[in-house]
């Protein structure tokens, strides 16, 4: 297992609720912002989410955790920015 998986397995707790406030904040920004208007934007901006806060609650290996949170602050930053500029 690579260093950064066991850091991620014995900060379990602090990673976690970082990765509640900062995803759970940018996907209801990404919403907020214009994600409401567009269908399929919403269904990837809700799906990303939820996907990395259901595997929170199940207590997923912190690899997956940190994996779909990742992806999903790309996606929301990505979406955020193109709602900025349009």
């Amino acid at each position: 297992m690579p260093a950064w998986e066991e850091n991620a397995e014995f900060n379990r707790f602090g990673i976690i609720s970082a990765m509640l406030m900062i995803v759970g904040i940018l996907g209801g920004l990404a919403v907020g912002m214009g994600a409401i208007n567009y269908t399929w934007l919403l269904i990837i901006v809700v799906t990303s989410t939820m996907l990395c806060l259901s595997l929170i609650l199940a207590l997923a290996p912190m690899k997956y955790i940190i994996y779909t949170g990742v992806f999903s602050v790309v996606v929301d930053i990505i979406l955020l920015s193109y709602f900025l500029i349009t």
